[in-house]
């Protein structure tokens, strides 16, 4: 099947992590995000294996924590020893609330306000991924108020168009992220940076965007990025420490994705670095990555029950689930694709072509479209793959929905991790 925590069971049913989902559906209710724990921690312990062994001893990834943040999330970093990318005081606090040390997190975000500055400061945040000239003042006056030399790592724009998404390509010149290097404007801001008396500039980072499957747009933004560290040693006499090369590798939604051996990336651009610093005569910088996307996305699910099935003679068929784009917003957003299985009838045909729409008062409401499945009935249990990333933590209560429960699973454990939304917990806040 599309990833190795999927079989179909006995009884004919989708199965995940060995488990029934039919019937976890029954247990637990839908819409339900289900969270595969033995394959997240296996996706950390990949990386951290592959950036040791390709980088060397220094090197180490961060875990995007925007694809996915909850509590779990942190607790699975901190026990495995990785960092974090955090990109709000809100992840930030997260991360606080089961004790992961922030001295292993780098603060990301174009506009962090002067109370995300001091919150993250004050509970001793590691790195700022500082982004512009207001943001870089604004650091260094709370750091010296505080009598403190902040490391802060400048985020750069290399220039480099990975061919996906517009929404998720952040690398390009006109990005609203980081300073570009092509129109010289990075040139300004280092060099005021190393003028600043309570910062320390020990890296540059770059992120070129998402759901990337080749390795080239890296291997390239890597060239970019080095022969600017080689430039900034020549005309200012100072080392870059570290190189943060960001995130993206691509993950299979459906069957026409390809397979990515994450392993096998990693190495052939750290050969490609390792190549090119020789070549030019420059000093390898510390390698850090921000998987988050390929950590999660496949190693989750989300289980929803059917609804109505329409069917618009001569024109289409709907059906309608209890879910949609309060949970899942991929699809209205980027026109996302992905994988939808009728759980309980994987024996039989698959012979209905439909599509996905979700419960919401908008036409733009679906999940996807042009979806062949089993026949389905009102009341079927419907899956959608490949959920991990970006569904959860994009999710809203649009037409006053309450947001799923997530329920991981670690080998024959189950467990409540976020618990499902009640109609009391829509109203807390209003007055």
């Amino acid at each position: 099947m599309l990833h190795d925590n999927l079989s179909v069971n006995e009884s004919g049913n989708l199965a995940f992590c060995g488990k029934d989902t039919v019937e976890l559906a029954k247990k637990y209710g839908t819409p339900l995000m289900l969270l595969d724990e033995e394959g997240i921690r296996f996706q950390i312990r990949r990386y951290l294996r592959a950036m040791k062994s390709s980088f060397g001893e220094g090197s180490f990834p961060l875990y995007a924590g925007k694809a996915l943040c909850i509590k779990e999330i942190y607790r699975i970093a901190k026990e495995e020893g990785i960092g974090v990318d955090l990109v709000s005081s809100g992840e930030i606090y997260t991360a606080l609330s089961v004790g992961f040390p922030l001295s292993k997190a780098f603060f990301h975000g174009n506009n962090k306000t002067d109370a995300d500055i001091k919150y993250a400061m004050d509970n001793g945040i590691g790195y700022f991924v500082t982004d512009n000239f207001e943001e870089l003042n604004a650091v260094n006056e709370y750091a010296k108020e505080k009598g403190v030399i902040q490391k802060i790592v400048l985020r750069l724009t290399p220039g480099i168009d990975p061919h996906t998404h517009a929404a998720i390509s952040t690398g390009k010149v006109d990005s609203k992220f980081g300073v570009a290097i092509e129109t010289g404007q990075a040139d300004k801001i280092v060099e005021y940076a190393f003028g600043l008396s309570n910062v320390a500039l020990v890296g540059f980072h770059c992120h070129i965007g998402s759901q990337i499957f080749d390795i080239k747009p890296f291997t390239d933004a890597a060239d970019i990025m080095i022969k600017y560290i080689g430039k900034v040693k020549e005309t200012l006499g100072r080392d870059i420490e570290i190189l943060n090369l960001g995130g993206g590798f691509g993950v299979r939604y459906v069957e026409s994705d390809p397979v990515i051996d994450y392993e096998d990336n990693i190495f052939r651009i750290s050969e490609h670095i390792k190549d090119y610093c020789g070549k030019h005569d420059i000093k390898m910088p510390i390698i850090v990555m921000e998987p988050g996307r390929s950590i999660v996305a496949a190693n989750g699910m989300t289980l929803y029950t059917a609804g109505s099935v329409k069917e618009i003679t001569g024109y289409k068929n709907y059906l309608a689930i209890d879910g949609g784009m309060g949970d899942n917003p991929r699809y209205a957003l980027y026109k996302s694709s992905y994988t939808v299985l009728n759980a309980g009838k994987m024996n039989l045909p698959a012979d209905y072509k439909c599509v996905i729409a979700g419960r919401c008062c908008e036409s733009g409401d679906l999940i996807q479209e042009d979806v062949v499945i089993p026949k389905p009935q009102r009341n079927d249990t419907i899956a959608v793959l490949v959920t991990g990333a970006y569904n959860y933590s994009m999710a809203s209560n649009y037409n006053r929905l309450p947001r799923p429960a997530i329920v991981a699973i670690d080998g024959q454990e189950e467990k409540i991790v976020v618990k499902r939304e009640t109609f009391e917990d829509l109203v807390r806040n209003d007055v």
